[in-house]
């Protein structure tokens, strides 16, 4: 049933609208401020409504987007063995800028490794996804569920100085509908 501002004496009351017409002034007065008083309540709740129906979709979109990997790529240099006498620089490392490849999980007998953590040849693994970290050092790449190296280039080559217990080169897991955060470190100019 749809209602029209002429039905809105009935509203009011059993009068018609020839006895509401006939009120004074102030009386009309009153009634063009209840009829934008209830279009405006008609206007909010439908605006309400439809934002409502919108909301849902923006939070699925949002947290699809965070399957993956974020993190930070970070250089250390200089002498970071602890001393009574110097302070150590930056403990925690620079944020730079690098290119983050993605490999399937990598195990160091795949791989031909050099010295300082380079890594010479993965021979036939291709890089699932590449990206570039910001000026920040940061860096978010979606990806499916699974297990992944994450390896950065230098100029002397692919580079990554942790390994697993297993052998698993900088592995990092990919839960479904999470984000799985790695802090990629830059040592190879560090002392320790």
């Amino acid at each position: 049933m749809s209602l029209s501002v002429t039905d809105l004496p009935f509203l009011v009351g059993r009068q018609g609208t020839n006895d509401l017409m006939a009120k004074t002034g102030k009386d009309k007065m009153r009634i063009g401020v209840m009829k934008y008083f209830i279009l405006g309540l008609l206007i909010l709740v439908s605006l309400s409504a439809a934002y409502a129906q919108k909301a849902p979709l923006k939070n699925k979109t949002k947290s699809a987007l965070y399957q993956g990997i974020c993190g930070t790529v970070v250089e250390k240099r200089g002498n970071h063995m602890p001393s009574p006498d110097s302070p150590r620089p930056n403990p925690n490392g620079t944020p730079i800028v690098r290119e983050v490849l993605i490999f399937p999980l990598l195990n160091m007998g795949q791989v031909e490794t050099g010295e300082n953590g380079f890594i010479n040849s993965v021979r036939d693994a291709k890089p699932i996804k590449t990206v570039k970290s910001g000026k920040d050092g940061t860096f978010c790449v979606s990806l499916p569920v699974g297990q992944y190296s994450v390896l950065v280039q230098e100029p002397n080559g692919l580079y990554a100085n942790l390994s697993d217990s297993h052998g698993n080169i900088n592995p990092v897991s990919v839960e479904k509908g999470r984000k799985a955060q790695a802090t990629v470190e830059i040592t190879h100019q560090a002392v320790f």
